[in-house]
This record gives C-alpha cells, sequence and structure tokens, in this order.
C-alpha cells in the first residue's frame, strides 16, 4: 500500500522542485534583460543612439533566443506584448524619439518584472492558478 504513494509523491517532489528551479531562472534572466535595457537607455540619454539601438538590438536577440521556453512556462499574452515592446523601442530608437523611447523600455522593464512575477512560486500565485487547473479537468 505504501507503495502507491510513492510515484504521486515523487511526481509531486519533481514539480516543487521545477517550480522553484523556473522561479529563480525567470528573475535572473528578466534582471539580465532589464539591465540590457537600462544600458540602452544610458546611451539615449548621452544621444548616441547608434549605440543605444545596437544594445536595444542585442538585447532582443538574447531575448528571442528564449522565446519557445518562455512560451513554455508563461502566458503567450505576455510574452508576445514584451515582443512587440521590443520592436516598438527599436523602432524609437532608430528615429531618436527620446521620451517616447524612455516611456516604451519603462514599459517594457515593467513586462519583464510581469513575467518574472507570474513564475514566482508562491502561494498566491498557486491559488491563482487552481481555477484554470480544475476548468482543464474532463
Amino acid at each position: 500500500m505504501k507503495r502507491s504513494y510513492l510515484t504521486p509523491l515523487t511526481v509531486l517532489a519533481v514539480l516543487l522542485a521545477f517550480s522553484i528551479w523556473n522561479s529563480s531562472y525567470m528573475k535572473t534572466q528578466t534582471l539580465r534583460w532589464s539591465h540590457q535595457l537600462d544600458l540602452s537607455v544610458e546611451a539615449a540619454n548621452q544621444e548616441n543612439w547608434g549605440s543605444a539601438h545596437d544594445l536595444i538590438q542585442s538585447g532582443y536577440q538574447d531575448w528571442s533566443s528564449y522565446q519557445t521556453y518562455l512560451h513554455i512556462v508563461t502566458q503567450h499574452g505576455a510574452v508576445d506584448d514584451a515582443e512587440s515592446m521590443y520592436h516598438r523601442a527599436m523602432a524609437f530608437a532608430v528615429t531618436e524619439e527620446i521620451t517616447e523611447f524612455q516611456a516604451e523600455i519603462a514599459d517594457l522593464q515593467d513586462q519583464l518584472r510581469l513575467l518574472s512575477e507570474m513564475e514566482r512560486f508562491s502561494l498566491g500565485n498557486i491559488l491563482t492558478s487552481l481555477p484554470a487547473a480544475y476548468s482543464a479537468l474532463p
């Protein structure tokens, strides 16, 4: 009888470990992407638009390399919104629109923070996901 509980407990332990790891990993990645955006804003503030554009473009390429992972672990809409914000920020860097550029970068950094918060291992996130889990049951 005790053996029948071993498999479900193992599965739960693996899911718990992955959730904790994913939370930490997402925080690390989003902080790195946000730092890349800070560097781009610093360059724009110094009116070095070529560097600002290059920095945001390299940050976007870094971001893009994680797209598959992000689409697996988090909500598609949040990832797609961040993607759009990257494109708008790059466009503002090309047109050298400092006010719009700074505002778009701030919004993008908030979106990245949101992505990290959505994947944070917390009681609030667990309770929020329960209704969705029940609605998925047959």
